[in-house]
């Protein structure tokens, strides 16, 4: 199965991955041992819209090939894997918006995935990044329902209000990448994405248990059904994904089970929900499904019961709550400023061989588009997903075997083969004039098969080498939604069980969680030293100091996912992008660490030739 990329620490990133210093005189000029002139403020920044630009021109040469290099399999796995990572986690989210605000619908998230979709795919510079509606996004759409609420019968309607935020927020995006705001992503490491991609695993994981919750008060049938397809989902899931990992059956096979693992999963564990007196547990007062135990579905290409239509006339709204909504707004475009920026430069890591450049200035001024756009139409905001956008590109990347130096004849380091070794042993016997007994003989055999069976005979393990850099599967997917808002597709799309959107949850977050830098370290911790290995970077590290570093981290996760699970939910972006000055800023200065252990805990997370887009 395709599994989330590991995220770990430059510690553990391959050997001859370019790096850079990232403490913050990487990035002053005023550190550098020639005088420089002083410059302005305008001619640091640069000219408006200069960014945008050289984005436009670095990927035009490439647009032709990025639809060509689609003619490739890893393509359909991709696209496979992205459209039910990417759709069911995106309705599963919105269950609580759906529920609580009645504003929203199974349309309304589809929609919201389509025109993600059509928008980085046809007219994006990163097509690869994957958006669609995220559980940040339904934290802050539901916490400003509530809000609203509270004000009694002056609440100004929630569409339309909504809308000003989305509109505050669009302008707030342009405005960013007018004046090259992306360039900040230069301050941006692995700690604050460790961070926040530890905080994502567990709302994934906390989601799921929020799903079951809601089943509890159904009958005890039901509820339980839901338990078990939750912990069917989970446990196949990782099956498949181990059975991928080993040495058993062909490569063919273990590729497949790893291409198609999820959807499988799905497939297979949906349809036991349907076998035999199973299916007694999806009625409920003798109404099979009906959105209580599978997922709630509307009218064909419909908004949500109770909507005039689509557009959404935000002009309408009273003067005064338009000022009001300005605040919202700007805490939308930092949560859309740290997530969408930081997925997309997860999804171009260090961990893949991209070959084609980036483009963040004129994709974010793009994401302003698309949220205006939902703000008109009354869709929840997409933006770049995690984990499902470094996923996306994982699920791209083709693998094979680096060039072998030991098969070259004059390396003088390369290991015996089995009649080598027995030349030379032979001949050490004949110079000596020794006549060795069979026990010896019987010895020195053993120990050169041992020797054949470590060098010679050893399996190559196989690494990226290439990734299919194409529009087609991101556009592919979002055309699937389309499809899935036709009547037979949602009918479909309604016999799913939200147990196996629970256990799709758990098992999204776990993988992620199983690859983080975060879990990297504390396991790192736990171990015993004897099984360490000495070539461990963090060996040279204080493990004091790897107890601070991880402590630092924690507290950014504990901070972040306690706030959004209380009424200042609202202010959670805030929490969450500090992480990047603290790291910039706050921790060189308390010289707790010394350049090495932070060089050896912290990292780039994107390469040089990423990075130089900006």
């Amino acid at each position: 199965m395709t599994s989330t990329p590991t995220f770990l620490p430059s510690s553990a990133t391959p050997q001859g991955t370019p790096s850079f210093d990232l403490h913050p005189s990487h990035f002053d000029p005023s550190s550098s041992s020639q005088p420089t002139p002083k410059r302005s403020l305008y001619q640091k920044i640069g000219s408006p819209g200069s960014g945008i630009w050289r984005d436009i021109q670095g990927r035009a040469p490439f647009y032709l090939s990025d639809w060509t290099d689609a003619w490739n399999y890893r393509v359909l796995p991709a696209t496979a894997f992205v459209f039910f990572a990417n759709v069911l986690p995106g309705i599963a989210f919105s269950l609580d918006l759906i529920e609580t605000t009645g504003k929203y619908g199974v349309n309304e998230v589809l929609l919201a995935t389509l025109i993600a979709a059509v928008a980085a795919s046809i007219f994006g510079a990163q097509p690869l990044v994957i958006s669609g509606v995220t559980g940040p996004i339904t934290v802050l759409n539901k916490t400003i329902y509530e809000i609203i609420e509270g004000m009694g019968a002056d609440a100004p309607d929630y569409l339309q209000f909504i809308g000003w935020v989305y509109l505050w927020a669009a302008i707030f995006h342009w405005v960013f990448a007018l004046w090259h705001g992306c360039k900040l992503l230069k301050y941006v490491t692995r700690f604050s994405c460790d961070t926040f991609g530890f905080y994502v695993s567990w709302v994934y994981l906390q989601y799921g248990v929020q799903i079951l919750t809601r089943q509890l008060p159904l009958p005890l049938s039901s509820a339980l059904l839901s338990i078990l397809l939750a912990i069917l989902t989970l446990a196949v899931g990782h099956a498949l994904n181990l059975a991928s990992r080993t040495a058993y059956f062909s490569r063919a096979v273990r590729r497949f089970v790893s291409d198609y693992g999820m959807p499988i999963t799905i497939v297979a564990v949906a349809a036991v929900a349907y076998w035999g007196r199973l299916r007694e547990g999806l009625s409920v007062d003798g109404v099979e499904g009906g959105g209580e135990t599978t997922l709630p579905v509307g009218g064909a290409w419909s908004p949500q019961v109770g909507r005039d239509g689509w557009i959404v006339k935000f002009w309408e709204l009273e003067g005064k709550w338009v000022g009001v909504a300005f605040p919202f707004g700007l805490v939308l475009f930092i949560l859309f400023a740290f997530d969408h920026n930081v997925s997309s430069v997860m999804a171009q890591s260090t961990d893949f061989p991209l070959k084609k450049p980036a483009g963040f200035h004129w994709d974010f001024c793009l994401l302003g588009i698309t949220t205006f756009i939902s703000g008109l139409l009354g869709i929840p905001a997409p933006n770049g997903l995690i984990p499902q956008a470094p996923s996306h590109t994982q699920a791209l990347v083709v693998m094979g075997f680096p060039p072998s130096s030991s098969t070259s004849s004059a390396s003088p380091s390369a290991e015996p083969t089995l009649d080598e070794g027995r030349v030379q042993e032979d001949s050490f016997d004949r110079q000596r004039g020794s006549t060795s007994n069979n026990q010896n003989q019987n010895e020195r055999e053993e120990n050169l098969n041992e020797k054949r069976d470590a060098t010679t005979f050893a399996p190559q393990a196989e690494v990226p080498i290439a990734v299919i850099e194409q529009r087609v599967s991101n556009l592919v997917q979002g055309a699937a939604c389309a499809v899935m808002m036709t009547g037979p597709f949602l009918k479909l799309l309604g016999w799913v069980p939200k147990g196996v959107l629970a256990g799709l949850f758990w098992y999204m977050g776990s993988d992620a969680l199983f690859g983080s830098g975060v879990t990297h370290f504390l396991l790192y911790l736990i171990k015993d030293a004897h099984y360490i290995p000495a070539t461990e970077p963090l060996r040279r590290v204080r493990t004091s100091r790897v107890y601070a570093w991880v402590g630092l981290e924690l507290i950014g996760f504990a901070a972040t996912f306690a706030i959004t699970n209380t009424k200042a939910a609202i202010g959670f972006p805030v929490v969450i992008s500090l992480m990047i000055p603290l790291r910039t800023w706050v921790v060189p200065k308390l010289k707790t660490f010394t350049e090495e252990e932070l060089a050896i805990l912290d990292g780039p997370v994107a390469s040089p030739f990423t990075m130089n887009c900006l």
